[in-house]
């Protein structure tokens, strides 16, 4: 308590003289005026610096547009051709005949001429007519073209003598017609000479026809086609032993 009492007092007393109030106040203004007057001189002398410093301009150039297209490529014009020339057509020859040369003039005296014997008319001969000539006869078809039908006994069965023909000692050729169709068998066959007279001989002959009715043999043609044809075929008895 004691020292809050002395700090009362001081204040008191303090209150009581103002004189030392004016003096601490004058104090505080003079230092409030030294430090006005320094701030100002500072910021203008700063004003200056920055006034007198270097004052930089830039330029900015303004964009410029972009260059317009090139115009489109069009195609030459074709070349320009000179008319043909005009056709030369040459002047028509003008043929200037030359002036007639007058024709001598003639003056003939008119003389009687004597008298012409008399004509005589003999009478025309007849016309001679010749008789139409014939026909040429047409051309005759040519012939066609024949093969005979072949028959070959050594390729048959041949035809043997009897005992009855061999006593008899029966011998001679006969000769047989026969006809043949396109397969090569013999459709007909009769004797077209004999062998001999006898019996014997008639055996031998009918032994021939049978065996030539039994054979086959190669067809005829006519034009190169298969035809039935006739044919004649000769076989020989002969007795050997």
């Amino acid at each position: 308590m004691r020292a809050n009492d002395t700090l009362a007092l001081d204040y008191a007393e303090q209150q009581r003289h103002p004189g030392r109030h004016l003096a601490g106040l004058a104090v505080v203004v003079a230092l409030h005026v030294a430090l006005g007057a320094l701030l100002v001189w500072g910021l203008s002398r700063r004003v200056v610096e920055v006034v007198n410093s270097p004052v930089e301009a830039t330029i900015i150039e303004e964009a410029k547009p972009p260059p317009p297209p090139p115009p489109p490529r069009l195609p030459p014009p074709p070349p320009r051709t000179a008319p043909p020339p005009p056709a030369f057509v040459p002047p028509p020859e003008v043929q200037v005949a030359p002036p007639p040369t007058p024709a001598p003039v003639i003056t003939t005296t008119p003389v009687a001429p004597p008298p012409s014997p008399p004509v005589r008319i003999e009478p025309a001969a007849p016309a001679v007519v010749a008789p139409p000539a014939p026909p040429v006869p047409a051309a005759p078809p040519a012939a066609p073209v024949r093969t005979a039908p072949r028959l070959n006994f050594n390729a048959c069965a041949k035809p043997e003598y009897t005992p009855a023909t061999r006593r008899a000692d029966a011998q001679g050729s006969v000769i047989v017609l026969y006809t043949m169709d396109t397969s090569g068998h013999i459709s007909e066959a009769r004797i077209d000479r004999s062998s001999g007279p006898t019996r014997e001989h008639k055996m031998l002959d009918r032994m021939t026809l049978d065996a030539v009715k039994a054979c086959k043999g190669v067809p005829g043609t006519v034009d190169g086609k298969p035809e039935k044809l006739t044919g004649r075929i000769e076989y020989v008895w002969k007795l050997t032993d």
